[in-house]
This record gives structure tokens, C-alpha cells and sequence, in this order.
């Protein structure tokens, strides 16, 4: 078939009448089937005409599970490949939104990398941090939840055998089509699954947490809407990110969206769960796990001095949550166990306000730590005065272009440098072997364009370990063994 892309925007309307026209239960399954055929990385840069992004293929199944119905058109493949290039083109408020260009730039790209880039971290370090953080390391204060057995409360199994469940689920899926028949657990050859975990369990888990019908969808997605805007419905949260599997659309479960199937046993998808059952508290207690998690992962730097939090003065006031001391520089490292909401995916107006309560009072606290050490407070004085000071903001997830031009000037402003990085990019960052990482802080810092990029950029091309926290974690999964034999950018279980 020869395909050309229109040129126009195409408006939401008519891209969801066009899902609409079509049975779910056509429809869904080849979804599903090109979710699992193009799950891994960025493969799908090698599908037809590269429409086949795991972002678009969530959004169509979306609409299909929200407003289809079953009195509608069988689908094909062409069906699916015009609906996605209807996605790529869709209408998009930086189309109208030029009052102010830099303003508009700025949400254009907040929307962008909400929509996308939550498909595009590995997935090897966000599951093995989960058993790193969650299990492997310990708080340094009371818990108000996770504590021993909060995992078979909350989950009904292990975290170990959670996760496992959730990488068997994906390897099933990518490897049959974007299905997983429970009957395959009976099967011949299935006795290494069942030897890790019982096939009850694994039904049981699967059917609590991942699993979702039509009715319920819909009604998750009608709480989901937070905006009546047709321009931004497509970046509002999609309940598929809670219950990845569908029931009722032939035999087995359903997954429109392989990608999301490991996403569910996250760090963050184990956050939203257990909020969910225990409230605050859980967050509460996530946030310290986070803060002692980021220690670790700090203590893997070699040839540095990692320092806790120091009391000072009278009102007993705590400096950075970690002092970092470097031959090149002093680090100073303030962890926020926050993560981006619906207002900065969809940039709308609360996007400044909740940027400034979320990362804000790091931005202060890492210029009042550096005030002072610079002053030669005796309480610092195991920290050198006499070297350049950074500073080092660590979120439990990504905040997108929160370091570039279009979002710093909306957070205070530090006598010092101050950088905003995920979780990932330290884990990233803490392995380096070919360079101290003072001086890479530190050039990159010198650079006024690079500094404003993610702290990622200035990480690739260099040599790196593998992280030791991060392998500890993996390793007490049940499918550490086959997953041995896997690539990292391959489904743990693939090879059962």
C-alpha cells in the first residue's frame, strides 16, 4: 500500500470516530498483537512508517475500550496503521497557543514528554529498584506501613514474586501476540513457572492487580478526565497504566500494551497501589525508603566522602538530606520523592504553582547548605569550604525539561549550581568508571547549553560498572537465571 500522511491537523473528533468505527474486540487484538511486536525499546522506530509508538497504540485502545462498541466494522491492519497516523497528526493546543511563544514552547514540550517519554525508561532499573528500595534497604526512620508483611498484605504475594509475576506477564504477552492464556500455565513445559511460583498465585496476583473488564475501564477513565479541553484529552492519565490486562476480548487476557505491564510493578506503580490501601502513610514511608535509597546509591561513588543530613544550631535545622565530598567538588544532594502530576502533563495552569511546591524548597534548601559550609560553620566543618559547590536535586521520577530555559527561571534562584535528575540518572551516574564524576559536574556546568539539558546527555559515552545495588535487587528475583541469558532491554522470563 502506498501511504502519505496528510498535511492537515486532524481534529480529535473525527481521529475518535475513527477508532470508533470499529469493534473493540476487532480492534483491541491488533492492537495488542503490534504492542507485542514492537515492545522493546525503541523498536518501534523499525514499524511502517514508525506510527507504531507504544504511546499511540495506548491512546487508540483508550478510546476503543472508553467509546467503542461492539455493533460497529470488523478491523484490519490498514484499519490500525490510518489511526495511528490520524494520532500522529492530531491537533494540538501549540497550534493556537502563541500569545507567548516561550510559554507555549514550554507546555508543547511538557505535554510531549509526558505523553512519551514514561514509555522510554529502562525497565531493567525500574524493577530492580524496586526489591533495591523497597526490601534491600533500610529507613531511617519508624515505618508507619512497610513494615515486615506489608508486601503479602498489600499484594497478596512477595514483592519478589510480584515483580516475577509481572515480568512473566509481559514475556507471555510479547511472545503470543499481546495475549495471556492462564491455561498456558497447565501446559507441558510450564513446570519451571510453577516451580517458582504457584499457578494460583500468579492467577490470583494477576486478577487483582492487573486485570480490568470494559465496565470498569470506563468508569476509570470518566474519574481520569480532568479537562473537557478535546485538545488534551489524549494526554490525561490512561487507566491501562493501573490494569494493563483486559478481560473479555477472546481467549485469556488481553494486553493492549505490553509496555505497561512491567510499569505496574514499578516503584511507582507499587506507590499507586499502595496509596491506594494505606493513604499517606505509604507515601510517607516511601519517601524515607527514597532518601535512604539515594544514600546507597551515593555510596557507590569511589573516592568520595558521603555525609548524612547535619544538625545545626539552636532550632536543631537539618542541612541537604546528603554532603557529597569529591576531590573536584562538594555535592550537595537533596531528595524528593515527588512525581510529575496531571497539572504539569497537561500544562495547564497550575503547572507553575505545582512545580514551586514540589521542587522549590530543594532549590533553598541546597543554597542555604552552601551558604553554610561557605561560611565556615563549625557544624560543616568536616565539609571543605575551599571547593566549588553543586547542588543535586533527586526525584523518584522524571520531571522533563525542568532544567532547560522554559522551566529554571519559574523555581528560585542559588549562588550555586543546581541540577534537577531522576532516580535513574543517578543510578546512571554512580557507575562511571572512566572519569571523576566532580570533573563531569563540572564541565558540564561550565557549558552554558549543556547545563541545561538532563543530566543524561552529559552521562552517555562513558564507560560504565554495572550497579551493584540495582544487580542485588534483580538477583532476588525468581527468573534471575533465565533472565541471565536475556539482554537488559529483554522481558525477565522470556526465555521460560
Amino acid at each position: 500500500m502506498a501511504w502519505a500522511p496528510g498535511s492537515r491537523a486532524v481534529r480529535g473528533r473525527d481521529y475518535v470516530a475513527r477508532v470508533r468505527r470499529h469493534r473493540p474486540s476487532a480492534l483491541l487484538p491488533l492492537i495488542a498483537r503490534a504492542s507485542a511486536a514492537y515492545s522493546l525499546e525503541s523498536s518501534w522506530l523499525e514499524s511502517p512508517y514508525r506510527k507504531y509508538t507504544p504511546w499511540a497504540l495506548a491512546d487508540a485502545a483508550r478510546v476503543s475500550l472508553a467509546c467503542g462498541n461492539e455493533y460497529r466494522k470488523d478491523a484490519s491492519d490498514t484499519d490500525l496503521l490510518r489511526i495511528l497516523d490520524m494520532y500522529s497528526q492530531l491537533e494540538d493546543p501549540y497550534l493556537y497557543d502563541h500569545d507567548n511563544d516561550q510559554d507555549a514552547l514550554a507546555r508543547f514540550l511538557l505535554r510531549a514528554a509526558g505523553e512519551q517519554m514514561i514509555y522510554q525508561e529502562p525497565v531493567f532499573q525500574e524493577l530492580a529498584r524496586a526489591a533495591a528500595m523497597l526490601t534491600q534497604t533500610t529507613a531511617t526512620r519508624e515505618a508507619r506501613c512497610l513494615r515486615p508483611g506489608w508486601d503479602e498484605e498489600l499484594l497478596g504475594t512477595s514483592l519478589s514474586h510480584y515483580v516475577g509475576i509481572a515480568q512473566l506477564l509481559w514475556a507471555l504477552a510479547i511472545s503470543r501476540g499481546g495475549r495471556f492464556d492462564p491455561d498456558s500455565l497447565e501446559a507441558h513445559g510450564a513446570e519451571r513457572i510453577r516451580a517458582k511460583i504457584p499457578a494460583p498465585t500468579i492467577l490470583s496476583v494477576a486478577e487483582k492487580h492487573f486485570v480490568t473488564d470494559a465496565a470498569a475501564f470506563r468508569q476509570a477513565n470518566e474519574r481520569a478526565q480532568m479537562t473537557s479541553d478535546p485538545l488534551l484529552r489524549r494526554y490525561e492519565y490512561n487507566p491501562l497504566r493501573t490494569t494493563p490486562l483486559v478481560k473479555g476480548y477472546g481467549p485469556g487476557l488481553l494486553a493492549p500494551v505490553s509496555q505497561l505491564i512491567p510499569a505496574k510493578a514499578s516503584p511507582l506503580g507499587i506507590y499507586y497501589t499502595g496509596v491506594a490501601r494505606f493513604g499517606n502513610a505509604f507515601a510517607q514511608d516511601l519517601g524515607d525508603l527514597f532518601e535512604a535509597y539515594v544514600g546507597r546509591q551515593l555510596g557507590l561513588l569511589p573516592d568520595a566522602t558521603v555525609h548524612p543530613e547535619i544538625v545545626y544550631g539552636q532550632n536543631q535545622a537539618l542541612s541537604v538530606d546528603w554532603i557529597v565530598v569529591t576531590e573536584e567538588l562538594v555535592l550537595l544532594v537533596e531528595v524528593k520523592s515527588v512525581r510529575p502530576t496531571a497539572h504539569l502533563r497537561l500544562a495547564n495552569e497550575r503547572r507553575v504553582d505545582e512545580l514551586k511546591r514540589m521542587l522549590g524548597h530543594a532549590y533553598e534548601q541546597i543554597d542555604r547548605t552552601a551558604a553554610l559550609i561557605a561560611s565556615g560553620r563549625k557544624e560543616f566543618a568536616r565539609v571543605p569550604a575551599s571547593r566549588p559547590v553543586h547542588g543535586l536535586i533527586v526525584t523518584m521520577e522524571p520531571f522533563h525539561i525542568v532544567n532547560a530555559p522554559l522551566q529554571r527561571p519559574l523555581l528560585p534562584a542559588t549562588t550555586v549550581p543546581v541540577t534537577v535528575c531522576s532516580i535513574g540518572e543517578l543510578e546512571n551516574l554512580v557507575t562511571i568508571t572512566d572519569a571523576p564524576v566532580g570533573r563531569i559536574l563540572l564541565e558540564r556546568a561550565a557549558d552554558a547549553r549543556r547545563s541545561t539539558y538532563a543530566l543524561r546527555e552529559a552521562l552517555s559515552g562513558h564507560a560504565h560498572v554495572s550497579n551493584a545495588v540495582l544487580d542485588a535487587g534483580w538477583a532476588s528475583y525468581p527468573w534471575r537465571r533465565a533472565a541471565a541469558k536475556q539482554t537488559p532491554s529483554e522481558p525477565a522470563g522470556a526465555a521460560l
